[in-house]
């Protein structure tokens, strides 16, 4: 197991793969972008990395441990003049790595390593507090309103059945109240007919009962007549007696 043991091999003795990486460190610097394998391109990342770190030190140490490495002293030079206002706010992460395909011959992947800048990098968004409190202040108040709305429909609700049974309520009254009128005015049609018919009886009782009386004086008078008619036959007989 390789433990401790970082970089690797390449099939390669240790002086060609140092020699290999300090050409491409070199040409990485000078030209900015290299195409190459994507196994040495991750294994050249380490390298620039290492070289960038010692040009934002910025000392004279640094300056001779990175031309022990790099094979131009301009490229040193260079990248050193460069290193603290392109590399200053970052740390760590100064190349980039793009796969492009596989390699015409061989089928070997390529990938392109180039050198970033503070400005290529993202930023990052810095969560701010004030926001949050003005969002909590904003929501709060529809929170409220919320609520309110809750409450009132809850007490549309609960004053609903109410409202319907005094409509109920009064529309019974209502109805008895017209029952009631309907009921009196019947009774009283029943007794103005009731009124009536004893005077229409009473009419034809009186219109009977004069006829009635001239047909009794009639036989009154017949009697008195009657009467009358015996007392001067009595006379007339007395007198015949007189004159006998």
């Amino acid at each position: 197991m390789r433990h401790r043991r970082a970089g690797v091999k390449l099939n390669r003795s240790s002086s060609h793969r140092q020699a290999m990486f300090r050409n491409m460190v070199t040409s990485l610097l000078k030209h900015e972008r290299i195409k190459t394998t994507d196994v040495r391109a991750k294994e050249l990342r380490r390298w620039a990395d290492h070289i960038i770190t010692l040009a934002k030190r910025g000392d004279l140490h640094a300056r001779r441990q990175a031309l022990a490495i790099v094979r131009e002293k301009a490229v040193v030079h260079k990248i050193f003049e460069e290193a603290k206002e392109r590399f200053g706010k970052i740390n760590g992460g100064y190349t980039r790595i793009v796969k492009l395909g596989k390699r015409p011959g061989d089928a070997a992947t390529i990938s392109m390593i180039e050198l970033v800048s503070a400005e290529d990098k993202p930023k990052k968004k810095k969560k701010k507090a004030a926001p949050k409190k003005k969002a909590a202040a904003a929501k709060a108040p529809a929170k409220d309103q919320k609520a309110e709305a809750k409450a009132a429909d809850t007490q549309a609700e609960a004053q609903a059945p109410v409202e319907t049974l005094q409509e109920e309520a009064a529309a019974a009254d209502s109805g008895q109240a017209q029952a009631q009128e309907a009921a009196d005015a019947q009774a009283d049609a029943q007794a103005d007919e009731a009124d009536a018919a004893p005077q229409a009886d009473a009419a034809p009782e009186a219109e009977a009962a004069p006829q009635a009386d001239v047909e009794d004086d009639t036989p009154a008078e017949a009697a008195d007549q009657d009467a009358y008619q015996p007392a001067a036959d009595d006379t007339g007989e007395d007198e015949d007696k007189k004159t006998s």
